[in-house]
């Protein structure tokens, strides 16, 4: 395709995403940020408008699932769950969010009816609150089904939001969980392969497990690995940081499933999207306080400490052979309208 084209690689969370961000939205857009708070500019998962005391924190996300409805959830659960974390993950309670739907003439009711239950279901697991939104309608060819976009709003006192910059050297790194649930579960169902598996999406809000690790404290750096996956994300965190992170591939959780679906496809599950896992840094001597307390949660039984952060410019994976291999951001997502 042209390079004056939008492809499908510009909404996959990679490294050709980041570039139109960066040369074709930021570069034309003004005024980016209120009362000096976190800006569009710093790209994270929210920005923050400082009000006395407090920070609010707002995010919005647009989400083209492909199926609407697959193992573990759908696109109700995803746009609530997806928008929750990123509120989450900036350490602020969230409290509210709405609701815009787009849906294609002749969509069925019935389907419509299952998303919203879906959708209020999630928010009600951590206590969030849907207080407007926007209903279109357009012609069959214009839109493929439905289309839902979530902004999120969330609280936190003044000075304890935490960054995806965060990461400083000594710190420890955690995974709430296993890696690529998301992205294969949905590959694996929508294409008709034929796998037999129970393999499902790990959709799930993450607000009562970040805020265990809160009330401890020791929490530098958080991000919510979606689109490209745990290896944008942690390389993400480590370019923001100026630092090199060094993982342990043995200690990083990933299920026997993901992986038998990733090497029939030839697709690395670290670069898959997440819908319900975190990734932390955390204070070396908070870390396995941390984990205890992650591991006591919902969603949180399989969290693990995956590596430390360490100076330098990369992001290492240390093999089990006793070699090492350095894990970079994907140039977009290998499976596409995940989220």
């Amino acid at each position: 395709m042209s390079e004056d084209k939008i492809s499908m690689n510009h909404g996959a969370g990679g490294e050709v995403m980041a570039n139109l961000i960066s040369s074709t939205i930021l570069d034309n857009i003004t005024k980016k940020s209120v009362n000096g708070g976190i800006s569009l500019d710093d790209l994270d998962d929210g920005a923050s408008i400082p009000l006395g005391d407090y920070e609010i924190i707002l995010t919005t996300d647009g989400h083209t699932i492909d199926p609407l409805f697959f193992p573990g959830g759908d696109i109700g659960r995803i746009s609530a769950a997806g928008t929750i974390n990123d509120v989450s993950v900036m350490g602020a309670k969230p409290l509210a969010i709405s609701n815009a739907i787009i849906m294609q003439e002749g969509f069925p009711i019935e389907d419509l009816d299952k998303i919203i239950k879906s959708l209020n279901e999630t928010c009600e697991e951590v206590d969030v609150a849907v207080i407007t939104g926007d209903t279109k309608v357009m012609p069959q060819d214009k839109i493929d089904g439905i289309v839902m976009v979530t902004t999120g709003i969330g609280i936190a006192k003044k000075g304890s939001v935490v960054r995806d910059s965060g990461l400083e050297v000594g710190d420890k790194i955690i995974v709430t969980g296993s890696l690529g649930d998301h992205g294969m579960s949905l590959m694996s169902f929508r294409e008709g392969f034929g796998f037999e598996t129970d393999l499902k999406s790990d959709v799930a809000p993450m607000w009562n497990i970040i805020s265990k690790a809160l009330d401890i404290g020791g929490v530098t750096a958080m991000k919510d690995p979606t689109r490209g996956g745990f290896a944008n994300a942690i390389n993400e965190m480590a370019s923001k940081a100026g630092v090199g992170i060094v993982l342990e591939q043995e200690s990083i959780p990933i299920k026997e499933e993901v992986h038998a679906v990733s090497e029939m496809l030839g697709i690395d599950p670290f670069e898959v999207a997440n819908e319900g896992k975190v990734v932390m840094g955390v204070k070396a001597d908070k870390a396995d306080e941390i984990l205890e307390a992650i591991k006591n949660e919902k969603y949180g039984e399989n969290a693990a400490i995956i590596g430390e952060v360490v100076e330098g410019d990369y992001v290492v994976v240390n093999t089990p052979i006793g070699g090492e291999r350095i894990l970079e951001a994907p140039i977009a997502d290998p499976v596409p309208r995940v989220c």
